[in-house]
């Protein structure tokens, strides 16, 4: 719609950003970053803000076309990390069976790649231009 209309229905934005609102709920919770179980409602722990974005202003017509190609790049270093990222849950995960408590240095390299991941997402399919998403846990 954007392309041939230059219209970026508000309903579609607001699904997509709903959708990705419960993806990071669910990936937090995976990761072990939050212990309550996710709601399809509630925000809870995980915030994800994204502005609606002014079609005329902010996006150009063509760009969806080639956004997730753009993206390709982030998406194989993410696939990478994502393997580190596993191996630090695993280590997380033994950390906090003994002391009851996440490693910092680990909860911020999983928190960082999820912020990185949400914001790939966010550029190649919520069409955003360069805002970034704020990402932020409680």
């Amino acid at each position: 719609m954007i392309v041939f209309r230059r219209r970026y229905p508000r309903w579609w934005f607001d699904f997509a950003l709903q959708l990705s609102r419960f993806g990071a709920r669910i990936g937090a919770y995976a990761v072990l970053v939050t212990d309550r179980y996710p709601s399809t409602e509630d925000e809870q722990s995980v915030h994800l803000e994204l502005d609606y974005p002014d079609v005329e202003r902010d996006l150009n017509r063509w760009l969806p076309i080639v956004k997730w190609l753009l993206a390709i790049p982030h998406y194989v270093v993410l696939m990478v990390l994502g393997v580190v990222v596993f191996f630090a849950i695993v280590a997380a995960w033994f950390a906090i069976l003994f002391t009851a408590r996440y490693p910092r240095g680990l909860f911020d390299f999983v928190v960082g790649y999820g912020r990185w991941w949400l914001r790939v997402e966010a550029y190649a399919f919520l069409m955003l231009t360069d805002r970034y998403p704020p990402f932020s846990l409680r």
